[in-house]
This record gives structure tokens, C-alpha cells and sequence, in this order.
């Protein structure tokens, strides 16, 4: 598994109907391409935005990061909604889970 961590700030003067509508397309193109396991956002009470993608391995999100949509997205986020953001990659990182009651 290759995961990618996307922690981001929106710019204050967003415009935030189209920014969801460009979230919302990239998201159901992502769940499209070959490799594409999951992804979840979650939002800080501070505003800095957490976006967890997970893929079947590295090619897999070097694809989705190199698509000509995808790219265009990238561009309108360095030109219109982010003020900061930084991304990490991650290959086979190490997994502990717990889930309650499977306790023997």
C-alpha cells in the first residue's frame, strides 16, 4: 500500500462552491483509477485540512498525480484555493489496528 497525506490551508477569499465542485469531481475520478484503494478529508478546528489517499502502490499514485485533470486541479490550487500545503508520501507504512471486541 502506498498512502499520501495532503495537509492543506485554504485561502480566506475562496470561492468554496467551486472549490467543492472541483473536490467532488477529483474525488470520483480518483475512485476510477486503477490502484485507487480510498480517500477521506478531515478538517481541523483551526482550518487546516487533512487528505488521506491510499493507493495500491507508488505507480498506482504516480499516475493519479500526473493525470491531465488532476493536473489542472493541482494548478487551481496553487493559483486559487490554497495559501499552503504539503504533501507526503508514504510507501508501506507500518500498520497497528485495534478494533474493540476481538479481544480473546
Amino acid at each position: 500500500m502506498y498512502l499520501v497525506v495532503f495537509r492543506n490551508r485554504k485561502r480566506a477569499s475562496i470561492d468554496g462552491e467551486a472549490y467543492a465542485e472541483q473536490a467532488a469531481a477529483m474525488e470520483e475520478l480518483a475512485s476510477r483509477q486503477p490502484g485507487f484503494l480510498s480517500f477521506k478529508s478531515y478538517e481541523a478546528a483551526d482550518g487546516e485540512v487533512i487528505a488521506l489517499s491510499e493507493w495500491q502502490d507508488r505507480e498506482a499514485a504516480r499516475r493519479w498525480g500526473r493525470l491531465a485533470e488532476h493536473r489542472i486541479a493541482q494548478a487551481d490550487g496553487r493559483a486559487h484555493w490554497y495559501s499552503e500545503y504539503t504533501l507526503f508520501g508514504c510507501e508501506d507504512p507500518r500498520i497497528h489496528s485495534f478494533k474493540f471486541g476481538d479481544e480473546q
